[in-house]
């Protein structure tokens, strides 16, 4: 019997939340990963568990720079992806979106190998239409706060499909949706890990805004799940497609549930509203399940407890480390 031959896979981003999932599923599955971060926003803690692992390797690298390795795939996931890493150095920012996708596409276009395009609903902005189908082109503000981010990413998919039309570059682009689980960094300042640490030490839960603006939230083993399935269709589906949970939640029932499940008795307190916040945000996964025949499995409150049992590990065994200058360090920032 033929045995089956072992894909080389590139996973920039790999030591971040969301890139190192992926580098520890595409491992399980028997193929060889390369694992490519500038430690940014990544961690070596996220992967410490794989280094033991023959077929996992890792480079320290900053894609706005040429990379040049031999691969069968890429997956695309460098960049940092919440509004507090990302206003931090803007301008890096959007380096990392726009060179990156330049560069990668480059590598793709000279290995004649896929490329996945971690996109985001950010692309949206603040939408005028509910929920956010593949076809909306968006309500973005190009010069705001959240800009870097935002147009990095719009940008990004622009080079992708024209990569694909003019070099026949087979893609894949994926629209997050927000994203949660284990590895989430404690100081990120996301709305899911925010309150779960606030609430486990005790402290005020905070909520920008008046706490009715909606999100919705994908489990990171779903989101992985629909990633290399993704990944693994006819090169014809080349999205951009929609990947999340369509289930909504007001921000405000999130903190409640969060306080339920943690047993926390921290009071919630209000504060602004940041500049170009959204107030809705839903995808529409009619394509994911039309083409990909996939739907999140995850509910809210299974995830939400995988989750804070994180958190709590963090806490109990390096609690000091979510003091803002002990993670800064540990951000490994170059």
């Amino acid at each position: 019997m033929k045995e089956r031959r072992r894909k080389r896979i590139l996973v920039t981003g790999g030591a971040g939340f969301l890139g190192s999932h992926l580098c520890e599923r595409l491992i399980r599955e028997g193929q060889e990963v390369l694992c490519v971060d500038n430690f940014f926003t990544g961690t070596r803690d996220n992967i410490l568990h794989l280094l033991k692992e023959p077929y996992f390797e890792v480079l320290r690298h900053d894609i706005c720079s040429p990379l040049h390795v031999e691969v069968d795939e890429i997956y695309n996931f460098a960049c940092p992806a919440s509004p507090r890493h990302y206003q931090a150095d803007p301008i890096q920012t959007i380096k990392t979106s726009v060179f990156g996708a330049l560069h990668l596409l480059t590598l793709a276009q000279r290995l004649k190998c896929k490329i996945f395009q971690a996109s985001t609903s950010e692309v949206y902005g603040d939408p005028h239409f509910h929920p956010q189908k593949e076809e909306y082109w968006g309500n973005v503000n190009p010069i705001g706060l959240r800009s870097c981010y935002d147009e990095g990413k719009r940008c990004a998919e622009t080079l992708f499909f024209d990569y694909k039309r003019t070099h026949l570059v087979p893609i894949k682009v994926a629209r997050i949706f927000n994203t949660y689980g284990p590895r989430m960094h404690p100081n990120d300042g996301r709305v899911v890990s925010n309150f779960i640490v606030q609430a486990l030490k005790n402290q005020p839960l905070t909520i920008y805004g008046d706490g009715t603006q909606t999100r919705s939230f994908c489990f990171v083993d779903d989101l992985i799940n629909v990633v290399i399935k993704f990944m693994n269709s006819p090169e014809s589906i080349a999205g951009p497609i929609n990947i999340g949970n369509p289930a909504e939640y007001r921000v405000l029932d999130l903190a409640q549930e969060i306080l339920r499940l943690t047993g926390s008795s921290s009071p919630i307190i209000h504060k602004p509203l940041p500049s170009d916040d959204p107030k809705q945000r839903r995808p529409d996964i009619s394509l994911a399940q039309s083409f990909l025949d996939w739907r999140p499995k995850t509910s809210l409150e299974t995830g939400l407890k995988a989750t804070i049992a994180y958190f709590e590990s963090i806490l109990t065994h390096s609690g000091s480390c979510l003091n803002d200058k002990k993670s800064m360090h540990a951000l490994n920032i170059l």
